[in-house]
């Protein structure tokens, strides 16, 4: 068993949402439609399953007439050590593009680093890792 894969349901713009998620983790992008699947509780081109492989998997599809869409409360998606500080603050950094930064991904007196946002499709994230920097220096990008 892998893990934990969160499900994420959009309120009709799955394709969109995952797109943005790939853009910002990488991976492949699969998509089936609601006429693939032979659902008739949606457009026939709404997004009946999708998947993002890679670093950070996803699934994620157009919620249903009697499915909520989500709204996340009392949780968050945690990005805990899933990769290089640099990375992580990439990944930071893109996942706030329209968000809002709850916590910056700054060192913390633990001796980790982590900070906390929601993303522009309402989805709460906790990205960190452990061995900070101790002076409080923030990891520079990588070189594009």
């Amino acid at each position: 068993m892998s893990g934990i894969t969160p499900y994420l349901l959009f309120p009709g713009n799955a394709e969109e949402a995952l797109g943005f998620y790939r853009s910002v983790f990488g991976g492949e992008l699969r998509f089936n439609t609601f006429r693939e699947f032979g659902r008739a509780d949606g457009p026939a081109d709404a997004i009946a399953h999708g998947v993002l492989t890679g670093p950070v998997p996803l699934y994620g599809a157009d919620a249903g007439a009697d499915e909520d869409a989500v709204h996340l409360s009392g949780m968050f998606l945690a990005l805990l050590g899933t990769a290089e500080p640099a990375i992580l603050h990439e990944w930071f950094d893109a996942l706030g593009s329209d968000g809002r930064v709850l916590e910056p991904l700054d060192p913390r007196a633990w001796g980790a680093a982590d900070g906390q946002l929601i993303d522009r499709y309402g989805v709460r994230w906790l990205v960190g890792y452990e061995g900070a920097v101790e002076t409080g220096e923030r990891y520079a990008p990588r070189a594009a």
